[in-house]
């Protein structure tokens, strides 16, 4: 779902129905999602693009219409070798569609500092993405039901749980995240 948030909010999610429906098995489906964006995109200085886990056309489509990708992952051995792949993606629409493109960093999300597990990963992850260029974040986000609970209600974190750790570490996140792209 891609939501654009200020004094007015709106969804495209018509859209990528649409994409999907008619346009994606015809020739330039990659580019479909960025001519859909492309004119309201001069209006925000950030347009977030929330894709499936999968690396199908939805995901190539949100690949070609971005500038920069950030990689949500979980602290977990499939999850980290997803990375993997998704990197290959991320190559060959670099080659193909979008060759501006780029990995702008790796969040780790359901993350328990305390776990061995969660240490051990993060470890792991940090080899990788040295290997596909990519910095792990700082701020991590900690597990937490808050989050569950705010999907399940089909709220954000900061109107469902504002003053809970998650938001907490949300809000370092995007205070991180801004400072790295100078805003």
């Amino acid at each position: 779902m891609i939501t654009f948030r200020d004094k007015r909010s709106f969804t495209i999610n018509a859209a990528l129905v649409i994409l999907y429906r008619q346009g994606l098995s015809q020739t330039g489906k990659e580019h479909r999602l960025k001519e859909a964006v492309a004119p309201v995109a001069g209006e925000y200085d950030f347009i977030v693009i929330d894709t499936p886990p999968s690396l199908g056309v939805l995901t190539v489509n949100a690949f070609t219409c971005a500038t920069d990708i950030l990689i949500p992952t979980t602290a977990g051995i499939f999850a980290t070798a997803g990375i993997s792949q998704l990197n290959e993606t991320v190559t060959s629409v670099q080659k193909y569609c979008n060759p501006g493109v780029k990995i702008r960093g790796i969040l780790f999300t359901k993350f328990n500092p305390r776990a061995n597990i969660s240490r051990q990963i993060k470890e792991l992850a940090e080899q990788l993405s040295e290997y596909i260029s990519a910095p792990i974040y700082k701020t991590y986000i900690r597990s937490a039901v808050a989050v569950e609970e705010a999907q399940a209600n089909r709220a954000d974190i900061f109107d469902y749980a504002g003053k809970s750790t998650v938001a907490d570490d949300y809000r370092a996140f995007i205070k991180e995240f801004l400072e790295e792209v100078n805003v």
